[in-house]
C-alpha cells in the first residue's frame, strides 16, 4: 500500500490555515495509508528563533496536532531531528541536485523577500532537505497546496538524477492536492502565517476572534454596506467555504451580491462557525498540555517506527554511492 509522509513546522500556533490546508487532511488520510506526519524542526531553523524555547514550541505543535485528530495509533508522529538520517541523506541528495534548479524556486525569492536580514543558505537548500524529507521514506503520497507543488516537482527530479547517477533506489512521489490548497491570512495577500501576524489560531477565544476578524479584509470595492459585494474576491467569503455549512455558504453569496448582508454580519457568522470547530480542540490541546509525559513518549515511538525504515534507506543508500562497508 502507498505510504504518505507530511511534515509540518513547529510554530507553537497551530493556525486555521495550517488545519485546513494540512492536519484536516492527515486525519482523514490516517484512516486510508500508512502515514508518517513530521514536526520538522530543522526547516524551522532557516528562519530566526529562540533556541530556550524551541523545545516548549515543538511540544506546543504535538498538541495541537493530538488534539485536532492526528491518531498515534494510526500513524507515526516523530520530530524531524530525531532522526538524523534526514539530514545525512541532505547532503548526498545536494551532491547530485543542480545550483540552476533551486534558483528556480519562487518560494526562496519569496522568503529572502520576507526575511531580508537573514538570507541564510538554509533557506536556498530548505528544498533538498524536504526532498530528503519523503525520499528516506520512499513516500509515495505527498499530501501539498498548491505553493509546494514545485518542490514537490523537485522532489521528483532529485530522485530522477540520484537514480540515474547511481543506482534506481527511488520512486517519484505524487502529490495530493488538499480541496483548499492556499489559504490566506487575514491581510487577503499572504498565505495565513505566524511570521506575518496574519493569521487565526485553534485557540482563539470569542474575543480575541473577533478582534482579529473585526480588521480582516474583505472585497475593497465594497465601500458602504448598500454596495453589493464580490465574494469571489473576498477572503472572508473563502473562509466561509471551509468552515461554514453549504446552504449558509450559498446563502452569503447571494445576500452579498445583493447588499444584503454587510461584511460585518458576514464575519460574524464566520466567528460563530469557527468557534464551533476551535473550542472543542481548545479543550483537547489543555488536555494533552496536561499530560507531557503522555506526548514525548508518543513522539519517541514515532521516531523509533520511523528510524526503522530511514536507516534501512540510508543502507541502499550508501551500498549504491560506494559506502557500503561504512
Amino acid at each position: 500500500m502507498p505510504t504518505v509522509f507530511s511534515g509540518i513546522q513547529p510554530s507553537g500556533i497551530i493556525h486555521i490555515g495550517n488545519y485546513i490546508g494540512a492536519i484536516k487532511n492527515w486525519v482523514k488520510i490516517q484512516n486510508d495509508y500508512p502515514s508518517i506526519f513530521s514536526i520538522v524542526d530543522l526547516h524551522a531553523m532557516t528562519l530566526r528563533y529562540d533556541p530556550s524555547s524551541m523545545e516548549n514550541v515543538i511540544f506546543n505543535t504535538a498538541t495541537a496536532l493530538l488534539a485536532c485528530g492526528v491518531d498515534p495509533e494510526k500513524c507515526s508522529l516523530f520530530v524531524q531531528s530525531a532522526v538524523h538520517e534526514h539530514t545525512e541523506l541532505t547532503w548526498i541528495l545536494t551532491t547530485v541536485t543542480p545550483y540552476g534548479d533551486l534558483t528556480r524556486m519562487t518560494q526562496f525569492k519569496d522568503k529572502s523577500e520576507q526575511n531580508s536580514d537573514n538570507i541564510n543558505a538554509g533557506l536556498f537548500t530548505y528544498p533538498i532537505l524536504m526532498a530528503a524529507d519523503i525520499l528516506i521514506y520512499k513516500a509515495d503520497i505527498i499530501p501539498v497546496g498548491e505553493d509546494q507543488l514545485q518542490h514537490l516537482e523537485l522532489t521528483r527530479e532529485v530522485a530522477r538524477r540520484f537514480n540515474s547517477t547511481f543506482s534506481p533506489i527511488f520512486s517519484e512521489p505524487k502529490g495530493m492536492l488538499t480541496e483548499t490548497p492556499k489559504i490566506l491570512g487575514l491581510d487577503g495577500k499572504y498565505k495565513m502565517s505566524k511570521s506575518l501576524n496574519n493569521y487565526i489560531s485553534l485557540e482563539e477565544t470569542e474575543q480575541t476572534l473577533w478582534e482579529k476578524l473585526r480588521g480582516a479584509k474583505t472585497d475593497e470595492a465594497r465601500i458602504k454596506r448598500t454596495d453589493p459585494g464580490n465574494p469571489d474576491v473576498c477572503n472572508i467569503y473563502t473562509l466561509h467555504k471551509n468552515f461554514s455549512g453549504e446552504e449558509e455558504v450559498k446563502e452569503i453569496n447571494t445576500e452579498c451580491r445583493k447588499a444584503g448582508i454587510g461584511c460585518v454580519d458576514c464575519k460574524k457568522k464566520l466567528m460563530k462557525n469557527l468557534l464551533t470547530l476551535t473550542s472543542p480542540i481548545r479543550e483537547k490541546i489543555e488536555f494533552f498540555r496536561s499530560k507531557p509525559e503522555k506526548v514525548y513518549e508518543i513522539l519517541e515511538q514515532g521516531a523509533q517506527n520511523c528510524k526503522k525504515i530511514a536507516s534501512q534507506t540510508m543502507k541502499e543508500v550508501k551500498s549504491v554511492i560506494g559506502l557500503k562497508r561504512f
